[in-house]
């Protein structure tokens, strides 16, 4: 298949994070992208994250353990510990946003699902939505989500702003460790590291603290 970006930097964020600094992290890098970037990542402790405008009394009912955080982008509720993370974002500007949202997310999707296949996995991007079942994202495949079967294995939660695109993902299996790595080139054929600077470190912390850790932000809805 043909990569969707001429470039990529790419960031294996090693060190694992408690939930509110992941999403921290991924909007500083949004803030401040200047090209495609993609973010693979860990969680410090199992947590669950869910979509911007989900209820909180839903999201706890359904998981009563678990370090909980409102995502900045949509979506529903993803239990993190032992699957695969990554974040992609693309500039303001790019010629990839010029695409409908729906489509951008196909384009993303069939990139990780093309990846898994070459993991050795057998998944197929779905052409269709399911009957809607549950809040859990991954009870709910909808169209353009990467399938095993009739499992929905691979999905996601977009946001678009003046600063980009911020496209949070999720695979629900065990991967290779060199599996970030080789999602980088199905994006792209020109990867570059990236790490993070003093002050995105700094930032980052910052907003955890006052933003995604606080009582304001995770009971907003």
């Amino acid at each position: 298949m043909v990569p969707i970006f001429d470039s990529l930097e790419f960031f294996l964020d090693a060190e694992p994070h408690s939930a509110p600094l992941n999403m921290a992290v991924d909007e500083i890098i949004l803030r401040g992208v200047r090209e495609p970037t993609l973010r693979v990542y860990r969680w410090l402790r199992p947590a669950v994250s869910f979509g911007y405008f989900e209820k909180i009394s839903v999201v706890e009912n359904g998981h009563p353990h678990g370090e909980l955080v409102r995502r900045w982008t949509g979506g529903g509720i993803v239990p993190h510990g032992e699957d695969f993370t990554y974040s992609l974002f693309v500039p303001a500007g790019a010629r990839f946003l010029q695409m409908r949202a729906a489509d951008s997310y196909c384009a993303i999707h069939a990139c990780v699902a093309a990846a898994m296949r070459g993991s050795g996995m057998q998944v197929a991007v779905a052409d269709t939505d399911a009957p809607k079942v549950s809040q859990a994202c991954f009870e709910n495949p909808v169209r353009h989500d990467v399938l095993m079967g009739e499992r929905k294995i691979a999905g996601a939660g977009q946001r678009r702003t003046h600063f980009g695109l911020l496209h949070q993902g999720s695979i629900q299996a065990a991967m290779p460790e060199s599996f970030g790595q080789e999602l980088a080139r199905f994006f792209s054929t020109k990867v570059k590291a990236r790490t993070l600077s003093a002050a995105e470190i700094a930032s980052s912390i910052a907003l955890a603290g006052s933003k995604y850790a606080s009582t304001t932000w995770l009971r907003k809805f």
